[in-house]
């Protein structure tokens, strides 16, 4: 009998000791839980409540993680893993589970550079598991590559959009046009003559680069306002959630003293266009009130890109008022405007198309989704005939005749206004990437359109 129940008691502790090295096997039984207790904290917390460090043999292998919170284990099974309460929160996969019980802990467990990034998990309130990926592609592709910058000050390119030099002719264009057409002979005795009006050609194109070097700094301040208006929108929109405001790689302080840099830059430039200097300054500052207020418009009116455009183009003003000062002939810098607003219209209406399913969901505006899919095309059409007949009217004020007389120049506003509808009639409003490239090719139109104003004034020498 004693016999019998001996050979019992030892089946039974074999038993228990192979269910006991089971559980401690990973789910292919090759790797082997190795579990090392640095030390019992015992002040505030339950005895059971340890500070561990486990190291893995299979995908980790030199790697090791540290981890400090309660109950928290490494290496199990999944299925040995229980649920206790509502506030249970698990996950397993093949590299290692996590068990909290009750909130976050105070420290994430963390691990080196040898751990795949693509399984380093995030847990939120209320309790979501999302997945973070230093390999993921950018939302928004960059056009620009800015590798040769320190590290440190990418965020900062990205911020000023330094990988997207669109913007930045874009904004400079209408600079171009009315310095152009500012420098034409024939307005030189027709109007007040300035020692500006007939300068060298080395004089043009000096302020020309002032106004690129303006625009390049000034362009990089509207984007960092826009983004600071708009953080909280753009990480819920598909194609700004990874701009560095939006994504939390840049705090509001840092972004603080960036935009003060920008705009003191942007003063420098200011304070260099002589001899109309304070003319300059004045309608320089005049349109602060339309870079800063730009962002908030999509919020409350339905035309926020007429908005964009009356901001965008007021180099239009300013290249004519460098030039003459405050000697503004309207007859041609007020249809040359107008056909910049309309031409902002027309890209900005089919960038928008990029976002208007994130913009209907925020219940942000845009004339994307005022004009809608069926209206969009008729409108830019129209647009883009108003357009091509202020930049006619333009240069027929500012001396260049009927279209015989000034053929470069009135051709040129054509083949403009031609790529115009060209973008209008290929775009597909559901295709982000056809939206972008005919976005991006708006910089063609810009040179088309300075060309023409070159080659006019050319042909009244």
């Amino acid at each position: 009998q004693r016999l019998f129940y001996s050979i019992s008691s030892s089946a039974a502790a074999a038993a228990s000791s192979a269910d006991n090295l089971s559980k401690r096997s990973i789910h292919n039984g090759t790797a082997q839980r190795q579990t090392s207790c640095l030390q019992h904290v015992k002040d505030n917390l339950p005895p059971d409540d340890i500070h561990c460090a486990f190291s893995h043999n299979k995908l980790m292998q030199s790697s090791r993680l540290q981890c400090k919170s309660t109950r928290c284990f490494t290496n199990g099974p999944p299925n040995h893993s229980k649920k206790r309460n509502d506030n249970l929160v698990t996950h397993d996969d093949d590299t290692n589970s996590k068990i909290i019980d009750g909130k976050q802990p105070q420290e994430d467990c963390s691990n080196n550079n040898n751990m795949p990034k693509s399984s380093t998990l995030k847990l939120e309130e209320p309790y979501t598991i999302t997945k973070d990926t230093n390999n993921m592609k950018p939302s928004e592709p960059s056009i620009h590559n800015i590798s040769y910058l320190p590290p440190s000050l990418h965020p900062y390119a990205h911020l000023a959009r330094l990988d997207k030099p669109i913007g930045t002719m874009l904004l400079l264009h209408p600079c171009l046009w009315s310095t152009a057409l500012a420098y034409t002979p024939l307005l030189s005795n027709a109007t007040v003559a300035t020692s500006a009006a007939s300068a060298s050609p080395l004089a043009f194109t000096i302020l020309c680069t002032k106004f690129a070097v303006g625009s390049f700094i000034m362009r990089g301040a509207g984007c960092t306002i826009n983004d600071m208006w708009d953080a909280k929108y753009d990480k819920q929109v598909t194609r700004t959630k990874s701009r560095p405001l939006a994504s939390g790689v840049l705090s509001y302080n840092q972004a603080w003293v960036f935009l003060s840099a920008q705009l003191t830059a942007g003063l420098a430039v200011l304070l260099s266009l002589e001899p109309h200097l304070q003319d300059c300054f004045i309608w320089g500052a005049a349109s602060l009130p339309l870079v800063g207020m730009y962002p908030l418009m999509k919020r409350y009116t339905n035309y926020p890109q007429l908005v964009l455009g009356l901001t965008f183009n007021w180099g239009a003003i300013m290249g004519w008022v460098a030039v003459h000062g405050n000697n503004v002939d309207w007859s041609v810098v007020g249809p040359l405007y107008a056909s910049g607003v309309c031409w902002t219209l027309i890209y900005d209406t089919l960038y928008a198309h990029q976002d208007k399913a994130d913009d209907a969901k925020l219940g942000l505006k845009s004339t994307a989704l005022t004009f809608g899919e069926d209206g969009t095309k008729p409108v830019l059409t129209a647009l883009t005939g108003a357009a091509w007949g202020c930049w006619m009217l333009a240069g027929h004020n500012v001396g260049f005749g009927d279209v015989l007389d000034a053929p470069l120049y009135y051709g040129g506003v054509s083949a403009a206004a031609a790529h115009l509808l060209w973008q209008v009639y290929t775009a597909d409003l559901n295709n982000v990437e056809n939206l972008a490239h005919r976005f991006r090719s708006n910089n063609t139109v810009g040179w088309i359109v300075f060309a023409s104003c070159v080659g006019g004034n050319l042909m009244m020498i």
